[in-house]
C-alpha cells in the first residue's frame, strides 16, 4: 500500500534526502518518492503514519498529514 503526505519545509534535495533517510531508518522495508515542488512524499511499504510522522518530525520537517 502507498499513502502521500505533505511534509512542510522541504526546499532543496539536501531536505528530501534527510526526510528519506529518517522515514527509511524507522521503516527500513519502505520505498520513499519525494515532490519537492508540491511539498510532498510518497511512501510505499509502511502503513503506519505514526511512524511517518515521527520521522519527520525527527529530520526537522513538519508533518502534515495526508494529501
Amino acid at each position: 500500500m502507498s499513502a502521500t503526505y505533505s511534509v512542510l519545509g522541504m526546499t532543496c534535495q539536501g531536505c528530501a534526502n534527510s526526510v528519506t533517510n529518517a522515514i527509511k531508518t524507522a521503516a527500513p522495508q519502505s520505498e520513499i518518492t519525494v515532490d519537492l515542488d508540491a511539498k510532498q512524499i510518497t511512501v510505499n511499504g509502511c502503513d503506519d503514519q505514526g511512524v511517518i510522522a515521527q520521522a519527520v518530525d525527527d529530520a526537522g520537517f513538519e508533518f502534515a498529514g495526508p494529501v
